[in-house]
This record gives structure tokens, sequence and C-alpha cells, in this order.
């Protein structure tokens, strides 16, 4: 079962699954947080597969979540639902937490009642705040969230644990850091930058641009999380980076070679919520799950690009 299925990392992880031969339950309640159309085309591959599942069903509601594991012998739960954006969980704690910390708590009481031990939960780099020590590590004091998004995941993390202690639950929560490639979801920067550049609007830039992010291609994410389904015992916080970091005036340069158009920038103050940088010490990763990340920043903005083009 992949919650959160539809969206842009599961979709990508459901078509590889799919190819494997595995059979692929995706839940997904298609949040009106962006169009729906657009996670219904993500499916277009995996929904002429006779082995996919699609379940318009909310993490939210235990009777549609008993009803699914009731309906399907389910091995493996990857748990890829959630509320996502820090700016917007400032706007709404309530439904962030609703959705991140209860919705989450449902789950593993579901997968309790039906016996199902193995999880991969996604969690994400925002635990790490304002981390004085870079690279990131997985052993680093991260008791310090600065927005209600990076705390419900943290938080989530935590019941991951209590279940794991009292149940036995095999479950690893890897942490993604800033993750872009097809698919990605329209309001992240890198996708509202290129379609702002393309339509001759100008981008909103917060900060003086030298704030930075650990972009982690899609393909590198989804091998992470297949080689940690495949590997997943005991409880494990493992980071999932490319352990590079670009800067936000090379990010909008490196659109603008690629598009071969200038971006017309307007200059705002950095927002309450955001971090100045992220940097992912991924040795934990490469040393439990052998994962070692292929794609650099540059060809990873080509194929963004051709795909959004094409």
């Amino acid at each position: 079962m992949i919650t959160g299925g539809a969206g842009f990392i599961g979709s990508h992880l459901t078509d590889k699954l799919l190819s494997f031969g595995h059979e692929v339950v995706c839940m997904d309640n298609f949040d009106n947080f962006y169009c729906k159309t657009i996670k219904v085309h993500n499916m277009d591959k995996a929904i002429t597969n006779k082995k996919f599942h699609l379940l318009e069903r909310d993490i939210c509601d235990k009777k549609q979540l008993d009803h699914c594991f009731r309906s399907f012998p389910i091995d493996i739960v990857i748990h890829l639902a959630a509320k996502a954006g820090v700016r917007p969980s400032i706007a709404d704690p309530h439904g962030y937490y609703l959705t991140n910390v209860l919705g989450t708590l449902n789950l593993l009481e579901a997968m309790k009642i039906h016996g199902v031990t193995k999880m991969i939960f996604a969690s994400s780099s925002s635990v790490y705040g304002n981390n004085p020590n870079v690279p990131f590590s997985e052993t680093d004091f991260v008791d310090n969230p600065i927005s209600p998004y990076a705390s419900s995941k943290k938080a989530a993390e935590l019941l991951c644990h209590t279940y794991h202690h009292l149940y036995a639950f095999d479950i690893f929560c890897l942490r993604f850091f800033t993750v872009y490639g097809p698919r990605q979801r329209p309001d992240l920067a890198i996708h509202k930058f290129t379609e702002m550049i393309l339509s001759d609007q100008p981008i909103p830039v917060f900060g003086d641009g030298s704030s930075s992010r650990d972009y982690t291609y899609i393909d590198d994410i989804v091998d992470g999380l297949v080689k940690a389904a495949d590997r997943v015992k005991g409880y494990e916080i493992i980071n999932l980076g490319e352990s590079r970091t670009v800067s936000l005036n090379r990010m909008i340069e490196t659109i603008e070679n690629e598009i071969g158009k200038k971006a017309k920038k307007v200059e705002y103050p950095m927002q309450p919520g955001d971090v100045v940088t992220t940097f992912a010490d991924i040795s934990k990763a490469k040393l439990l799950l052998d994962y070692s990340p292929y794609w650099n920043f540059e060809d990873g903005i080509k194929k963004f690009i051709e795909w959004k083009t094409s």
C-alpha cells in the first residue's frame, strides 16, 4: 500500500514497483491543495496495469482505512500521504496536524489491527530547522522545528518509534531533501519558477539568493524508497538527499540556461518558517541501503524542463 500514491513521489514509486511485478494499492484523498487533474494524469501509466488498485480514501477516516486493509492482503505500507509545505502550514496548523499526525496514528492503528508490521514513512529535512551543523546528520538534535509542518513530521517520527517499541513494527523514517523532477508539485519553486519564466511573469525571490537546498532528483528518491522497503528491519531514521547544495541564485540561473530565457526577479524578505540551508549527510543511507545518488542538478533540471515543455 502506498498512501498519497497519486502524488509526485508516490506515482513515480508506483510505476517502479509495478515494473517489478508487485501488486500496488494506491490510496489517495486527492486533496485540493492542487488540481486533482494533475494527480489523475500521474496515474496514466499505472491505471492500465491489472496489478494496480486506486482507492480514493483519506487516512483521517478510520472506517475507510479499515475497509482498505480488509480488502487487500497488505505486506508493507509506504506512507507518503501528508499535507506538504512550510508556508501553508503556518496558515493552517490544525489541518497539518490532523493529517500528518492524527492521520499517521490512524494508519499505525489500522496496521496493528490487521497484522501489518512494516512501514516506510516519508519524513522531511524540514525537521532539522536552522541546524548549525552541516551536513545534517540523523544524530543531530532536532527539537527546534520552525514551522508546524516540520514539527508535525517530527511528531509522526516519534509515533513510528512508539509503535516499533510497543508492537515490534519495522519502520524506516526517510528524511527527504527537496525532491524535484517530472511531475513535481506545481507549488514548489523549481516548477513554479519554470512556469513563470516561460510565461514572462516576474518570479519572487525571498532573501538575497544565497539560501541553499540539497536538491534530490526523483529517480534517486525512488531508488532509496525501494531499497528501504526491501531492507526495513527495526527502527531507523535515514536521510535521502544528494549531499550537495545549490543556492537559490544558482537554481534560477540553471533554469534560465536550460530554457534560454532570463527571469524577471522581484525581491522579498525571507519568509517565516523558511530555513537558510539544507544539506544531507547520506553516510547512513549508503551503509544501510546501499544508496548511491546518481543525478547532478543540471541534468535533473534538463529532464524536468523536457517534461514540462513536452
